[in-house]
């Protein structure tokens, strides 16, 4: 049997940091926890340090700003978007369907941190996959490279402008100190009875159509939406090949 021996009184004592060790994952998984729970406006360089018991300082030598920070905060959460398998010409359509749900499902996930490719363009390797997996698709069905490529920035901005909305009701409903259910039934409800409100002779395509304008979920609204662009892009790129047949 081994028993552990006493250190000699003369030898320096080996202490153990309290601090977590310090590394870009461990910042950014800091940064990341920061963001869920708090929001966009809480991640800061000194912010981070300080959940990591260091000084702002000690991130430099792994993270030059807080803009970069941020950068690299979406590019790790954007890895968690599954992309479908090799580009299947039969089910183009559904592969993209299936890689716009995923993008917005993770973002949503992550409260407003959508708000980071807002007039940015992200461009680390995670970026690069998703956006050559969204072009790749819409290529192998047949979509015109001028569509497709347009249609990657489209998709994208509609896909972060939506995530980024619903970040901001949560917002509005953490300061209420309602759950989200509640809060969203009496918002809304507000604005139904304001449009009830209306006189009818000056709304009448309003008035008449409440139920249907303030009806369904967030997802179904996003679907909807989605939908749309997808039939759109397929019907446009009908039109196209029909006018190179008849040239």
């Amino acid at each position: 049997m081994t028993h552990e021996l006493p250190v000699p009184p003369w030898r320096k004592q080996r202490r153990t940091s309290a601090k977590p060790p310090l590394g870009l994952d461990a910042i950014l998984d800091t940064a990341i926890r920061i963001l869920d729970a708090e929001g966009l406006n809480a991640v800061s360089m000194r912010r981070v340090a300080e959940e990591l018991n260091t000084g702002a300082a000690s991130l430099y030598a792994y993270v030059s700003n807080k803009d970069e920070l941020l950068e690299l905060v979406y590019e790790r959460i954007i890895g968690e978007i599954e992309v479908p398998g090799p580009p299947d010409p039969k089910r183009w359509e559904q592969q993209l369907r299936d890689l716009c749900w995923s993008t917005y499902r993770v973002l949503s996930n992550h409260n407003d941190v959508a708000q980071v490719s807002l007039a940015n363009v992200p461009i680390g390797p995670n970026a690069l996959r998703i956006g050559e997996a969204m072009l790749a698709i819409m290529l192998a069905g047949g979509v015109p490279v001028q569509y497709a490529a347009w249609a990657v920035d489209r998709l994208s901005l509609y896909i972060t402008a939506d995530a980024y909305e619903g970040s901001l009701y949560g917002v509005r409903q953490k300061a209420s100190g309602q759950d989200m259910d509640t809060f969203i039934k009496e918002y809304f409800g507000r604005i139904r009875s304001y449009y009830e409100s209306l006189p009818p002779q000056a709304f009448p395509a309003m008035s008449s159509n409440l139920d249907a304008m303030m009806g369904g979920t967030g997802d179904e609204r996003f679907g909807f939406g989605l939908d749309l662009m997808i039939n759109s892009l397929v019907a446009s790129t009908k039109v196209k090949r029909e006018r190179i047949d008849k040239a």
